[in-house]
């Protein structure tokens, strides 16, 4: 029996050996795992940096067609409220000051409103506000009167046929914010 034991002692002996070694190389397991780990996070971040850079054009280029929708949007409100004064004044519903082809003599116009008919109350305002040009970040815009020269970038002041942007920044397709 003693033999057994003694056997027995060996082998829980030689067991324990194997388990501590077991321990030993986990650990050295888990030191070489850690390195990994940190060389794999600075491998994730370098992608995730490069991913990040080639996506920033596309973000901008984003922004920017943005903004050029919202001016359109912009011009097409103004040339329109101005569209409908002139077609009111056509038909003789509100007063125009004389020598001014029936167009509205400045933007605040369309905003306050004018008066429809003679004898009546009742106002017609063409815009709740002037748009802000998106390109600018102000509610400023070039006006163009009928008497100005076509070309010209100065407004003569007697009425407003026309609006643009005061931006001189150039648009994706190649032409200039102003001469939208």
């Amino acid at each position: 029996m003693e033999n057994l034991r003694s056997r027995g002692g060996l082998h829980t002996a030689a067991s324990g050996k194997r388990a501590a070694l077991r321990i030993r190389a986990a650990k050295k397991h888990k030191r070489s795992e850690a390195g990994v780990t940190l060389l794999e996070l600075f491998i994730a971040s370098s992608l995730l940096v490069i991913l990040a850079s080639a996506a920033l054009p596309i973000v901008r280029t984003t922004i920017v067609r943005s903004k050029e929708v919202q001016l359109h949007r912009a011009l097409r409100q103004i040339r329109d409220a101005i569209d409908r004064y002139k077609d009111y004044a056509d038909r003789n519903l509100i007063r125009v000051e004389v020598g001014s082809e029936g167009y509205p003599p400045d933007l605040e116009t369309l905003v306050k409103g004018v008066q429809i008919g003679a004898g009546s109350d009742r106002k017609v305002r063409f815009l709740r506000r002037i748009p802000v040009d998106p390109m600018t970040g102000r509610a400023e815009w070039n006006l163009q009167s009928v008497q100005d020269d076509p070309d010209s970038r100065s407004w003569g002041g007697n009425d407003v046929f026309d609006v643009h942007s005061k931006s001189q920044g150039t648009a994706l397709d190649g032409t200039k914010y102003a001469d939208w």
